[in-house]
């Protein structure tokens, strides 16, 4: 089957948002993703979230019984056409592996937690290709967790920034028993202002074209300000809107006693505290008015997808700009990548390994050494940290998580706890990917073009692997007593890796 997505063929998205869960089914037509199914429910994942960040048991089954039901609509989308994100709540939660997990028993692909500035990405790639080109833009996106700002033109942000703030986190901080009164809305608002003000400098100083409002609270305050004929002859929420809106709800008690026109129920208890967070960010870059995009994460979630299938993919220039970053060497890097794609070919079928690892391992073997911008004293652990803890646009947690081990373990000791380690983050693939990039950066101590010996790499089963050696041992003694130590770092993991080659053997 090709790996390029074709016209009329069916893409999917789920968007784990901390307030509402989204599914979006869509058709690639021509390039351009064209929704065909969507549903959404209200989950308030963060509402669920206890004293200790742990997400209750009532949370994680309504998120569960949630996901049930959009599988019940996955029938006709390929597994490899889907993916899952979740944001800031699962960001959060301390026990958010457990969801994951129980989770993992329902879903077809595994749930990818996204970061902050990478959930800012993808909405504004949903937003700039659900839009008319115009110019520079700032886009705001309020969910229930978190609030997304980014400025970019056309379809490449230039400022991403996640901010701590979101409509289901204010409700539960300012609005707990649903009353609706001025001092309650203005601790909001102030605590938004503060929250903001730290990114107003920059952009403001970057400047903007339009506002591009996204996802359900901004379009609640706009649908309202609409119907009330509070905005403009464009249909666009201004200032003189949105506080007019505000006036409207200090004459309600309750949440229970508002009455807007569009207001959809599931939207009413966090109505406040979106108005308060939205004002703020008004107030503090000086924004008149802002238009409504229906693009969102999800559907920037589903052109991220359909971009890898046309080998556009966004990891691979965040990898590259990642060696440029630390001045890694480029060459060495290019050598290792060659080896390792080599060994990976040799085991790939008999270890069961895919494409998707042929991919980590390439792009672990190119940012192995970033970390000697850092030291060269345990460099492997100064790149693990930088792949752990950057935000690297296109990855999630997960696939950071999995290059960060994959690097950390590419040379010195292999501890046999630290395999038990690798196994829980990403099973048994994981450890045999660490073993590949050992093995490919090993053969390239040289650091140069000189003719290698020819290798191949074998396994007769998954704890016996035989590593083939043509040629005369004594021209490359230092890589004789290399794999001679190797030999026993694999064993610590428990595997035999035999060296095939008489002069080998006869040295060893």
């Amino acid at each position: 089957m090709s790996d390029f997505l074709i016209d009329e063929e069916l893409l999917a998205a789920i968007d784990m948002g901390s307030n509402s869960f989204h599914l979006a089914i869509a058709r690639v037509d021509h390039g351009e993703v064209k929704k065909v199914a969507s549903m959404s429910e209200k989950v308030q994942l963060a509402a669920g979230l206890d004293e200790n960040k742990n997400l209750t048991e009532a949370a994680q089954q309504r998120g569960l019984a949630c996901l049930a039901r959009f599988v019940g609509r996955l029938s006709s989308v390929q597994s490899s056409r889907l993916r899952i994100v979740a944001t800031n709540a699962l960001r959060q939660a301390k026990n958010g592996q457990e969801f994951i997990q129980k989770a993992a028993e329902i879903l077809p692909k595994p749930i990818e937690i996204i970061a902050g500035r990478e959930e800012a990405r993808l909405i504004y790639l949903g937003v700039s290709h659900t839009m008319a080109n115009s110019g520079r833009r700032l886009v705001i996106d309020i969910g229930g967790g978190s609030t997304e700002l980014i400025i970019g033109e056309e379809f490449e942000p230039i400022h991403t920034e996640s901010t701590q703030m979101g409509c289901v986190a204010y409700t539960k901080s300012y609005f707990p028993d649903g009353e609706i009164n001025s001092k309650a809305f203005d601790k909001a608002v102030v605590a938004a202002r503060k929250e903001s003000s730290s990114i107003a400098n920059t952009y403001k100083a970057a400047g903007w074209d339009t506002v591009v409002g996204s996802s359900g609270t901004i379009k609640a305050c706009r649908q309202i300000a609409v119907n009330m004929g509070w905005s403009d002859e464009q249909e666009t929420l201004t200032r003189e809107g949105l506080e007019k809106l505000k006036e409207k709800l200090f004459k309600f008690k309750h949440v229970s006693d508002m009455e807007f026109d569009g207001l959809k129920e599931d939207r009413r208890a966090v109505l406040p505290a979106g108005v308060a967070i939205l004002y703020a960010v008004f107030d503090v870059l000086n924004i008149d008015k802002l238009v409504y995009s229906d693009g969102a994460l999800r559907e920037g979630v589903m052109y991220d997808l359909l971009g890898r299938f046309q080998h556009e993919d966004i990891r691979d220039r965040s990898v590259q700009a990642m060696v440029g970053r630390y001045g890694a060497d480029v060459k060495q890097a290019e050598r290792v990548v060659e080896t390792a794609q080599n060994l990976f070919n040799g085991v790939a079928f008999t270890l069961q390994l895919n494409s998707d690892d042929s991919d980590l391992l390439r792009r672990a073997a190119y940012l192995h050494e970033i970390g000697l911008a850092i030291s060269h004293s345990g460099y492997q652990k100064h790149s693990a940290y930088l792949l752990q803890h950057s935000d690297i646009p296109g990855f999630s947690q997960i696939d950071q998580n999995h290059l960060s081990h994959l690097v950390a373990y590419h040379r010195r000791k292999l501890r046999h706890d630290a395999k038990l380690e690798v196994w829980k983050i990403g099973g048994n693939k994981l450890l045999y990917l660490c073993l590949l990039l050992r093995l490919a950066v090993l053969l390239n101590h040289s650091r140069s073009d000189e003719m290698l010996p020819a290798i191949e790499l074998t396994v007769d089963n998954e704890q016996q692997w035989k590593l083939s050696v043509s040629g005369d041992a004594k021209q490359w003694p230092l890589l004789v007593a290399d794999l001679h130590d190797e030999q026993v770092q694999f064993k610590h993991w428990d595997i035999d890796l035999s060296i095939q080659s008489e002069q080998f053997i006869d040295s060893l």
